[in-house]
């Protein structure tokens, strides 16, 4: 059935199942936030998404066909995941042994405060998350977060992501 869908149907059609996994995560997420607080939610959320983040990383990996792991792959790969592809309004930049990603606007938050709820302070969830991807990748990679919920942020961004390569653990 697929072979036979147009270019623009399979990525309209593929971008629905994108933002269909991030309403199950927030439609799960404030079920057991109302039942069990926030505190509970965010375990179990940070929890899903570190063991996501491993899983993602290795079947991108083969998938992308990436051999190498410097800044610009890791980039590259952390665009195609299903965090990446449902925030259109990011920053990214590799260089030297540094890659950073920016989220410009998020559509989580901003539901949040539409609907009325607090800010979620999501930097415990993501950041499980990012390091899960990157020491999947490279156990050396070193994962900093320069602000994220419910650190205070600039105007203009909601959380700031950077990847250290030159980092030799011990």
């Amino acid at each position: 059935m697929l072979e036979k869908m147009s270019r623009k149907m399979l990525l309209d059609l593929f971008a629905l199942h994108i933002r269909n996994i991030w309403r199950v995560d927030g439609l799960y997420f404030l079920g057991i936030e109302e039942r069990f607080g926030t505190e509970a939610a965010t375990e179990i959320d940070s929890n899903c998404w570190r063991a996501m983040g491993r899983m993602e990383a290795r079947h991108l990996r083969e998938i992308l066909g990436v051999e190498e792991i410097d800044p610009a792959s890791f980039i590259y790969m952390l665009r195609n995941t299903s965090w990446a592809l449902d925030i259109p309004e990011k920053e990214d930049e590799a260089s030297g042994n540094r890659a950073t990603i920016r989220v410009v606007k998020c559509g989580t938050q901003e539901t949040r405060i539409r609907k009325g709820l607090d800010v979620f302070p999501c930097k415990r969830v993501r950041l499980g998350y990012l390091e899960a991807f990157a020491r999947e990748l490279d156990p050396d990679i070193e994962t900093i977060c320069r602000y994220c919920p419910p650190d205070e942020r600039p105007p203009g961004g909601w959380c700031e992501w950077e990847f250290r390569f030159d980092v030799k653990r011990g």
